[in-house]
């Protein structure tokens, strides 16, 4: 039960969202630019970093739509989100995601856990400072998001197959589609 009174049947976010929609509007444009916006890294590449902060701070509802999210736009879908959601490191992806996976691990416990090793590791296996910046905001938002989400007791369908049609929203339309008003 939501610690606020929240619009009935918006699940997570949404529910908040449709809340305080002057909210919404910021928070769906920063999503916006960093999951979908010009980028060397694709677009799932960007979801999984955020479906990875999200498990690790245990916020079903952004970790369950967001992996979604991922899935439906990377070759290995749903197998590949979990392998990375259980060991990164063990998971078929390049070893540049694998060090920006690293560091967002690291600004997940905190930004100054964010270690010159990390970085170096990434830049060794060819991530650009943009991506490596845009990596660590990523984490960042999503550690704000998942504490939207979570300090305000939202509710988030426990079925994974729910998140199906968000996905496909998200992926055609994007963020701000879903910004009240």
């Amino acid at each position: 039960m939501p610690h606020i009174a929240l619009p009935e049947g918006l699940p997570g976010i949404l529910g908040p969202m449709h809340f305080r929609p002057e909210t919404a509007a910021p928070l769906n444009d920063l999503a916006e630019v960093l999951l979908r916006g010009p980028s060397s890294l694709s677009r799932g590449e960007r979801e999984l970093i955020a479906a990875f902060v999200s498990d690790k701070n245990e916020c079903f509802f952004c970790c369950t739509s967001h992996s979604a999210f991922a899935a439906h736009q990377l070759d290995g879908g749903k197998a590949l989100v979990e392998a990375v959601k259980r060991d990164p490191s063990k998971a078929a992806i390049s070893p540049k995601l694998r060090t920006l996976l690293t560091i967002a691990g690291q600004v997940q416990k905190s930004g100054r856990a964010v270690t010159t090793e990390a970085v170096a590791a990434a830049r060794n296996a060819g991530a650009t400072d943009v991506e490596i910046h845009d990596t660590v905001l990523i984490a960042a938002a999503f550690c704000m998001y998942n504490r939207y989400v979570d300090g305000l007791a939202t509710n988030a369908p426990k079925e994974p197959e729910a998140y199906d049609g968000i996905a496909k929203q998200i992926v055609e339309h994007g963020y701000r589609a879903t910004t009240p008003g």
